[in-house]
C-alpha cells in the first residue's frame, strides 16, 4: 500500500485555489475511494531559491491510499496541477506503508 500526499499551495497567482482544491478532491475520491484533506490550519513553508531571501507559502497537504502507484498518473496530474495553480512545482510523494 502506498500512502500518496500532495502538498498545494492555498494562495497564489491562480484565479481560484478553492476551485482547483475541490475538483482535485472529487476526482481522487472517485479513482480511489476516499481522500483526506489538511485545510483547516494550512502548514506554512519555506525555501531559499539561489542567494536570495528565503519565500514563504501556505500550502494545505491531501492524502490518499492507494494499493497500486501509478507513477504515470500521477506525474501527469502533477504537471496538470502546476499549470492550474500557476506554480513552478508541486510536491507529490510517495510513502509505503503497512496497513496495521
Amino acid at each position: 500500500m502506498y500512502l500518496v500526499q500532495l502538498l498545494l499551495p492555498v494562495s497564489g497567482a491562480a484565479a481560484s485555489h478553492d476551485t482547483v482544491h475541490t475538483e482535485l478532491r472529487a476526482e481522487l475520491t472517485a479513482r480511489f475511494g476516499g481522500v483526506t484533506a489538511y485545510s483547516r490550519a494550512p502548514a506554512h513553508g519555506a525555501w531559499k531559491p539561489g542567494e536570495g531571501e528565503a519565500v514563504h507559502d501556505d500550502v494545505v497537504l491531501i492524502e490518499v491510499v492507494t494499493e497500486h502507484l501509478q507513477a504515470e498518473w500521477w506525474r501527469a496530474l502533477r504537471h496538470r496541477l502546476e499549470r492550474a495553480l500557476e506554480q513552478e512545482s508541486v510536491l507529490i510523494r510517495a510513502v509505503e506503508v503497512q496497513m496495521l
